[in-house]
Order: C-alpha cells, then sequence, then structure tokens
C-alpha cells in the first residue's frame, strides 16, 4: 500500500521512519507529475518544496501552528498532506484551486497568490497571538523570489523589532522566481549558497579541538563566543542578522533530517528566526530540470513522460506583443523594456536575446519598476513595463503620482488583462480599466486582435507626455477582426443598414467577436445594431457622443468590473455632452470569482452573447412599450 494513500493530516507523518519519509517523497513527485501532467499546473516548485513540506508538517502542529505559504503555488504538498489528494479537478470548476484555499481546508491560511505578502501576515499573526497569549507558532515560507519585493524588507523591519516574538521565517531558495532570481539580496543568497558554512566549520572544529588535551574545550568556546565575526568570515550572513534576526543555515531543502533538526531549534528560540533552505526547483524530474527557461514553472497539460506539450494552441496574445517588441526595438534605440521578473511569461525574452541591455528585471517589485520606468523617461527613453494586469494594481500610487503626475511616456503593457479563470480570484485582471480610470491624462488601449496590438502598441510608444497602457487577454488570439470604417479613432465593425439605428453595442477589446455575434441575434429579433470599437477606451472618444445620439439605447460590454469600468466612462461621457440615451453596461460584477474555465466564468456571471442579446432585446422591448404608450395617450389626448 502506497505511503501516501495512508496520509490524511500531518499527525500521520509522526509514525514514519527516516527511510519511509525518504519513500513519501518520492511517491509525492511521481504523483504530482502524473496528476499536473493531466490538467496544468505549478510542477517545477512544488518538485522542489517535497522534503521541506514534510518537514515542516512534522515540526509544527497545523492547524494550530499557522503555516503560511507566500505566493501559494508551491503549496500542492501541503495539500497532500493535509487531506486533499483529489486532483483530478486541479484548478478546474469544481475541483481544487491551484493555490491555498481556506474554503478547502482549516491548514489554509491565506490565499492571496500576489508575492511578497507572507511576512506581513505572519508578522500581524505573530503579534495576535502574543496578544492573545497563544502558544502557537506562525511559520512564514517566502521563496528567493519574494524576498526581492520591498513589502517583504518593510515588513522585515517591523519582525526584527520584537526580540521575544516568536516567529519562523523559512526562505525556500532555489535561485528562481519564474526565472533566476536578480538583484543584490540574489546575490547575497548566492554568496551564502557556495559558503560552505559557518556550522559545518563550527563542528568540524570542534571535533578536532575535542580530541586536543588540555587546550581543546576552552578554544573551542572562545571560537563558539565570537561567532558573529567567524560567521561573516566564513558566511557573509551578517545583513539578516543586523537586523536582529537568528539565522540557520544554509540547510539542504532535500534532506529532511536536516530540515526537521533546523526547524526544531527555530521553533525553541523564542524570537524571529530565519532558516535559509536550499531547493531544487523541479526536482526529480529530468524534463523540468533541463528547462532552463523556469523549470516547469507553471505547465499545460504535458506528456508526463517527456514533458512536452499534447496540444499546441497557435498563436497567443503574448507571443504576438514579444515578437513586435522586437520589431519596435530595431527600429527604436531609445525603446526598453522592464520586467518583474516574469521575461519570459509576458514575451520579453525576445526582446532580451535581440537586446539584452536593454532590459531590465526589476525582480518581484512592480512598484519600484514603474517608478524606475518614470526615471528612464525622464532621461529620455521610452520605458515598456510588461506585467500581468493584475500586479499593476500594487504599483496604482507609482503610475498615479510618479508616472502620470510628471507627464512620463511610458507605457504599461497589461498581459493576462479581463478573466483569466482557472487561477482563481487573485489573478482575474478585472479591475485595470477600473483603478486607471481616474488617473488624468492616462491613455488606455484595448486591442481586439493580433494586428490591433501590434497597431495600438506602436501608438502608445509613440506618446512621449503620458502614461500608455496596452491591455489584452490570456491565451490564444482569435482571428482577425476587420473594421467596416473608421470614426473619429473608434473603428466601426458593423453597420445596420439603415439610418435609424436601434442600439449602439461597444465592444471592448477581445469581446469583439461575441459583440458581433450579440448584433447577430439581436437582428434576428428585427433590432438593428452597429457594434464600434474603440480601440483606445481612455480617454472616450469625442465621436462617442455624436454616434449615440443616432441610436435608441447604447450597450457597453467590457471584460473588467461594471464599477468604474469603461461603461460608466461611456455615460459619463454622453452626460456631459448632454446626450440623453439609455445606457447598459455589462461586465464582471464587483465580487471574487471562483477558479474554473474562462468559458465557465463568463457563463456563470451572464457575460455570454444569448444572455446579453436576451436582455437588451427586453430593454429595446421596453423602450417600444413606452412609446407606444406615450403615443396612445397623445392620441387620447386629441380626442
Amino acid at each position: 500500500m502506497p505511503l501516501l494513500t495512508r496520509i490524511t493530516g500531518p499527525r500521520d507523518l509522526d509514525r514514519l521512519s527516516l527511510e519511509e519519509l525518504d519513500q513519501l517523497a518520492q511517491e509525492i513527485r511521481t504523483f504530482l507529475v502524473d496528476a499536473v501532467s493531466k490538467t496544468g499546473g505549478h510542477l517545477g516548485p512544488n518538485l522542489g518544496v517535497v522534503e521541506l513540506t514534510i518537514a515542516l508538517h512534522r515540526v509544527f502542529d497545523s492547524p494550530k501552528d499557522k503555516v503560511l505559504w507566500d505566493t501559494g503555488h508551491q503549496a500542492y504538498v501541503h495539500k497532500l498532506l493535509t487531506g486533499r489528494q483529489d486532483f483530478s479537478k486541479l484548478k478546474m470548476k469544481g475541483g481544487l484551486s491551484g493555490y491555498p484555499s481556506q474554503a478547502e481546508s482549516e491548514h489554509d491560511v491565506i490565499e492571496n497568490s500576489h508575492a511578497s505578502t507572507v511576512l506581513g501576515w505572519a508578522d500581524g499573526l505573530a503579534k495576535a497571538s502574543q496578544l492573545r497569549k497563544r502558544d502557537d507558532h506562525v511559520v512564514a515560507v517566502i521563496g528567493d523570489g519574494a524576498l526581492t519585493g520591498g513589502m517583504a524588507w518593510e515588513a522585515l523591519n517591523n519582525i526584527a523589532d520584537a526580540k521575544d516574538r516568536p516567529l519562523v521565517i523559512v526562505v525556500n531558495d532555489n535561485e528562481r522566481s519564474y526565472a533566476p532570481t536578480i538583484g543584490g539580496l540574489a546575490n547575497h543568497l548566492a554568496t551564502l549558497r557556495t559558503t560552505d558554512g559557518y556550522e559545518r566549520f563550527l563542528a568540524r572544529t570542534k571535533e578536532v579541538l575535542e580530541r586536543t588535551p588540555v587546550v581543546g574545550r576552552p578554544l573551542y568556546d572562545t571560537l563558539h563566543g565570537a561567532k558573529k565575526g567567524l560567521k561573516d568570515f566564513i558566511a557573509p550572513q551578517g545583513m539578516f542578522e543586523d537586523l536582529g534576526l537568528k539565522y540557520v543555515g544554509p540547510i539542504d531543502g532535500h534532506d529532511i533530517e536536516a530540515l526537521e533538526s533546523a526547524l526544531a531549534r527555530a521553533k525553541r528560540f523564542g524570537g524571529p528566526v530565519i532558516v535559509h533552505c536550499l531547493t531544487e526547483k523541479g526536482r526529480g524530474y529530468q524534463p523540468a530540470l533541463q528547462d532552463e527557461a523556469d523549470r516547469f514553472h507553471a505547465v499545460g497539460k504535458i506528456h508526463p513522460d517527456t514533458g512536452l506539450p499534447i496540444a499546441s494552441s497557435g498563436a497567443d496574445w503574448t507571443s504576438v506583443f514579444g515578437d513586435e517588441m522586437v520589431e519596435l526595438g530595431k527600429e527604436r534605440e531609445d525603446i526598453v523594456a522592464i520586467t518583474a521578473a516574469m521575461l519570459q511569461p509576458v514575451g520579453l525574452d525576445k526582446f532580451a536575446k535581440y537586446f539584452p541591455d536593454r532590459v531590465y528585471d526589476v525582480g518581484i517589485a512592480e512598484q519600484h519598476g514603474a517608478v524606475s520606468a518614470a526615471g528612464l523617461a525622464t532621461g529620455g527613453v521610452h520605458p515598456v513595463f510588461a506585467v500581468y494586469a493584475t500586479f499593476l494594481n500594487r504599483a496604482f500610487d507609482q503610475v498615479l503620482m510618479d508616472v502620470a503626475l510628471h507627464k512620463c511616456g511610458v507605457t504599461f503593457v497589461l498581459d493576462r488583462a479581463g478573466i483569466t479563470g482557472t487561477d482563481g480570484a487573485s489573478h482575474n485582471g478585472m479591475w485595470d480599466m477600473s483603478i486607471l480610470q481616474v488617473v488624468p491624462g492616462l491613455r488606455l488601449a484595448a486591442p481586439r486582435d493580433a494586428e490591433q496590438v501590434r497597431a495600438q502598441l506602436r501608438e502608445a510608444v509613440a506618446v512621449d507626455d503620458a502614461p500608455t497602457v496596452v491591455r489584452f487577454s490570456k491565451g490564444a488570439v482569435g482571428p482577425a477582426v476587420p473594421a467596416v470604417r473608421r470614426i473619429g479613432g473608434m473603428d466601426v465593425l458593423r453597420e445596420p443598414g439603415t439610418t435609424t439605428p436601434d442600439v449602439l453595442l461597444v465592444s471592448v477589446g477581445a469581446l469583439a467577436p461575441m459583440c458581433l455575434e450579440i448584433a447577430s441575434l439581436l437582428d434576428k429579433q428585427g433590432i438593428s445594431t452597429t457594434v464600434v470599437d474603440p480601440r483606445w477606451v481612455k480617454p472616450v472618444d469625442e465621436a462617442m457622443a455624436p454616434l449615440a445620439e443616432q441610436h435608441r439605447v447604447v450597450v457597453t460590454v467590457e471584460d473588467n468590473s461594471r464599477v468604474g469600468g469603461v461603461g460608466s466612462a461611456v455615460a459619463q461621457a454622453l452626460r456631459d455632452a448632454g446626450v440623453d440615451v439609455p445606457l447598459r453596461d455589462f461586465g464582471i460584477p464587483p465580487r471574487f470569482l471562483d477558479h474554473a474555465s474562462r468559458a465557465e466564468v463568463m457563463a456563470e456571471i451572464g457575460l455570454t452573447a444569448p444572455d446579453i442579446a436576451r436582455q437588451v432585446t427586453g430593454l429595446v422591448a421596453k423602450l417600444d412599450g413606452r412609446y407606444e404608450r406615450a403615443t396612445a395617450e397623445v392620441e387620447a389626448a386629441r380626442d
């Protein structure tokens, strides 16, 4: 009987010997490769933390003790050890989340999957435990990539201030976040990784000196007492201890016995401790280890034996952007690129190959990236900062007060905008077109197809006196959606063939094919529809109000929150222009969305062509009823 099937909770680990624990680790890796290859998910990070997770649950008593995971994509092993072994619908509707989830288990404390936040959570939980006089422990697991984020160091500054408040920080150091970790902190950790280490040196010294008559033991005690200077000489870890944090490590992150020993010492210490563990991302799976780009950080469905994708989805939005960036780089020497530890996921890897000196990876530090971009623009170049839409939320103040206030020509490219689906609530890019509406001078483009990605990216980088934003969806880019003509800066995608059209349908970005389908469904109901793509949704085009005035009703459709989104901006523009036309906005409701496929999420919230067509038909019918009643009243008055 496999050991894994006998694990229903963390305490089942207590009965296993070291040999059995090693066997369990092998079973877990086999399980992960088999399960994740069928569904897709974060494979490499979880293969790297198998022994570490086992040791954590052996030493600490979850859920009494709080084990927190930064980002959380490396929590699959944690799920397995806490009774969740059905991975058949991982990241699918009704299945396990790809991140920790409070709805799934009492062992999951936080589920915000944005990096560098866990130390702030740990600081607050440890303070609460101290105030409530609880004897539980707080353990925060953070990767070396997430440790480059400024929030992590703000938290460390507070954590170190309380020498008597127990808190264990486990640094999972695999030299990578998505890709190899960069920056000064990464170099410091690399120094620690490649140094033999104080503890090992001291152990060997003790062994030799204890065999030395008379002077051996006193000399060892003297050396041990001088450990601070000795540590700085042998392994320059003083950066952590200068903050007031006890440092343990580096520890082999795949040696369960060594991990347990280090974690047990940290648990007993009674104050803040950093346990530095060296792990190997993708461990035990050769295809992952051979993937130099990101060690199979996240994969789709793959062949488990080869690691090759089962099917190719064709060109995606990201690759279209990446290819066009290369062309722009060839034409303009002033174009530079910025990424926040996601060079390949946002499509800048091709640009980096052509122009390695014109790419800046700031680490997981979106706020710093935005301010650095402002500095680059002020210095005479045009930075293109590519980031997932959900992560730009973290840098809003910098977009507003550093980039926009100073009228800096910075282009933000937002990948995975709108509903992304399977990664759950924290990864849907559903707020950008709302929060950016309030930024003075900012211009925001929502391309509908690959051709428009290329065209609008070029339009964006031509602006040198204000921030520009280009946002697009996740996954495969569909066929081109041609325009019939252009009005102002807007593309007309469909005209009704009548001089008195009923509906002006404003289509935002990738929803253009769906909006054309809506128009076809309305046409079958005898409702004439004009479909227009604004292209630039901020500011609202001046031609919008006169065009709206020619229609009986205006409908906006966007894959963004309805609150403060494009629909709200269009409504305000019509009011300002004195155009009194009924408007109905369709978009994402103001709530967090559970993980499921994009299509399933859109169906759940009613953002589909049949749902919208049905509601618009009802709206027009209501207008017709009002007209008929008003006509009848006029006729009655005449009589």
